[in-house]
């Protein structure tokens, strides 16, 4: 790998790969292998594993006035950062535990006013979310410091990110990029290493927006983006992106390279790669991404492109599964074939932020079918209610799953479909809903969360996944 030459590499660490010192110590060492041949590297880290987690439920557990639990838990958090940041050479009078001592003061003063007022609105909690992404940044400064880089971190406001005020999925804004190139490339041309806090941008105003789940790849490319970077190596805990998920599929492989479109599609089906959103910022540029693996950095991952990456005879790149889904079955009939009604049902989920994961509609277009999270399931069956008119009737099963396969070899390709379902057949898998994706980039189909782990096997063993593939 050493051999290429770049000049400029971005490189993202998530929470497993930030959870402890000895974790943190190795992220920093691969990002320092890099830096000393000469390649600027900016640093972008999630929170330590479990924060994001844990902060999420302190603020609701301060806001239903349970401060006692909210406390034991933010001692936890306290005694996590400050254990690491003493493992990592910070000793208590540095400037870095300083810091770390103020922003853990801020920390507890956010939760105990959500306490005081019992209210947690999206600001609030993006305000302190995103503290485990500002408190794990200067322990990813000491980290490189000790492997004596110089190194800065700033906050994704502070890094430039600015965005709209989406609090919970913000989006950047377009001037992000000029800001961003002013704050990094100073730093950068003087040989300092930025370590920015992902998954985290600000408004205008100055708040604190997060990005979203799994926000801390976006920020990577959106810094990638706007300091025109060579690539973006997302550095996971897996070898790469796999053909299915692991644990469910014991012969599952490394996929080499997906097209920018075929990773959305992955991460839109429930594949725990990246945020859905991530590949977006570098699809004017066409700047790859790579996702390697920090315990066997020389092992090339999988690289994220532009091009679809076509291998003869394997249409399918990968199967991928959500669980937990709930069908809701809108039944009317003649209504559902006036186009406004139809019209009203999604502006009714689009208002509540809802992600549709399938949509199917019955010829007689007497009813359409909609899978969306179980999580969401009442707030989308409430919004239903409240927006159609009163000829439809609304029913919900949930414990149900969407499997779904992509790849950019099915546009085109007969027979794709038809191998899918006979390799459901042979699982004695009940399908309940069908839909193939107009990108014809993947085919999903609604069945029962008990039949997932089988469907999955079935059908990855149906396309031929499991062997290694030829080149």
């Amino acid at each position: 790998m050493s051999g290429m030459s770049h000049s400029l590499l971005v490189m993202k660490f998530g929470g497993t790969n930030m959870q402890d010192a000895a974790a943190i110590r190795h992220s920093a060492s691969l990002a320092a292998r890099w830096a000393r041949q000469g390649v600027k590297v900016v640093v972008v880290v999630s929170a330590m594993a479990g924060v994001t987690n844990a902060l999420l439920s302190i603020a609701d557990a301060a806001e239903t006035g349970d401060i006692a639990a909210a406390n034991d838990s933010l001692a936890e958090i306290r005694h996590r950062h400050m254990a690491a940041a003493g493992e990592l050479g910070g000793r208590p009078d540095s400037a870095t535990v300083r810091e770390l001592r103020e922003l853990l003061e801020t920390l507890r003063q956010a939760i105990y006013g959500v306490y005081l007022l019992r209210e947690l609105s999206p600001r609030s909690r993006d305000l302190i979310v995103a503290f485990g992404e500002r408190l794990s940044a200067p322990l990813m400064s000491l980290a490189l410091e000790g492997l004596e880089l110089r190194a800065h971190h700033l906050t994704g406001g502070a890094a430039g990110i600015l965005t709209d005020r989406h609090f919970g999925g913000a989006r950047p804004l377009p001037q992000s990029a000029e800001r961003i190139r002013d704050r990094l490339g100073g730093l950068l041309d003087a040989g300092v290493t930025p370590v920015v806090a992902g998954f985290m941008g600000e408004t205008e105003g100055g708040s604190v927006t997060t990005l979203g789940r799994g926000g801390t790849d976006y920020s990577a490319t959106i810094l990638a983006e706007a300091l025109r970077a060579d690539e973006v190596w997302a550095w996971k805990d897996v070898d790469g992106v796999m053909t299915a998920d692991p644990r469910v599929v014991p012969d599952a492989q490394n996929i080499e390279v997906l097209s920018y479109g075929e990773v959305m599609e992955l991460a839109y089906f429930g594949a725990k790669v990246l945020h859905p959103l991530a590949v977006t910022p570098l699809q004017d540029s066409g700047i790859p991404l790579r996702v390697k693996s920090a315990a066997d950095p020389d092992f090339p991952g999988t690289l994220v492109q532009r091009e679809t990456h076509n291998t003869p005879g394997r249409p399918v790149k990968a199967v991928t599964a959500i669980r937990n889904v709930s069908l809701i079955n809108v039944t009317g009939a003649g209504v559902l074939g006036v186009p406004e009604v139809v019209s009203s049902l999604f502006g009714a989920i689009a208002r509540e932020n809802i992600t549709l994961l399938m949509v199917s509609q019955s010829s007689s277009m007497s009813n359409v079918s909609l899978a969306i999270p179980d999580a969401d399931a009442a707030r989308a069956m409430e919004a239903l209610r409240h927006s159609a008119t009163g000829e439809l009737t609304y029913e919900q099963q949930t414990g149900k799953a969407v499997l779904a396969i992509v790849g950019g070899g099915m546009r085109g390709q007969l027979g794709v479909s038809a191998r899918m379902f006979t390799a459901l057949a042979e699982a004695q898998t009940n399908i309940l809903m069908i839909s193939q994706g107009s990108s014809e980039l993947n085919v999903s189909v609604a069945i029962e969360n008990t039949e997932v782990d089988a469907a999955t096997r079935a059908v990855h063993a149906a396309f031929g996944l499991g062997g290694p593939a030829e080149a």
